[in-house]
């Protein structure tokens, strides 16, 4: 029987406002094709992260906080590259995205495996003791 591999914490990552020209339809079909990809990578064992999920809420309370739109420079992609540092690899997905490509980057700089298509990642075991 084939080693089933245990449980990896991957960061999706993947453009979230690259070639959106700031329209909301754009950014929230990014957004939700990083969703799509984590909840399949999910259902195949592993525990799937996004920077977004981390960092647009705490944006939103800055502003509310009255911080002005620098919070996203400050919180957006930091939030993400701190994250990398708890996972054991990066999936890379969607089009041209200098955020995304720089996660990749430093998941490399930190040892993770990168993939680059869903395909590549191997399932792993489904036992909730896990």
């Amino acid at each position: 029987m084939p080693h089933t591999p245990a449980p990896l914490m991957i960061l999706v990552a993947g453009p979230y406002r690259a070639g959106t020209n700031g329209d909301p339809d754009k950014i929230a079909a990014n957004l939700k094709a990083m969703n799509d990809t984590a909840l399949a990578l999910y259902r195949d064992g592993h525990l799937p992260m996004l920077g977004e999920w981390l960092a647009l809420p705490l944006i939103e309370t800055a502003k509310a906080n009255g911080a002005d739109d620098s919070a996203f420079d400050e919180i957006f992609h930091p939030s993400a590259v701190r994250l990398l540092s708890k996972c054991d690899a990066c999936l890379r997905i969607g089009g041209p995205s200098t955020g995304a490509d720089e996660m990749v980057r430093v998941a490399t700089e930190l040892g993770l495996t990168v993939y680059n298509d869903i395909n590549d990642v191997p399932e792993a075991t489904h036992d909730n003791a896990n």
